[in-house]
């Protein structure tokens, strides 16, 4: 459906960020600003998934050029 257009590295990073505030938002269970951290959804969700809104909208692509 939707063309990958980020390299694994850039996969691997946007896992690991977004896990990252994933953990911190069940680590602080009384700050109130940790709601702010349930952001971490979206790079965990398009690390997983390998396409990026964003860089779409931007003709942005860190995925390695098809061979033709």
């Amino acid at each position: 459906m939707f063309k990958t257009n980020e390299s694994m590295a850039d996969r691997a990073i946007r896992v690991v960020i977004g896990l990252a505030a994933l953990t911190l938002f069940f680590v602080f269970p009384e700050a109130a600003w940790r709601w702010w951290l349930l952001i971490g959804l979206v790079p965990l969700a398009t690390g997983l998934v390998g396409w990026c809104a964003i860089y779409q909208l931007l003709g942005i692509s860190t995925a390695p050029k098809e061979k033709t």
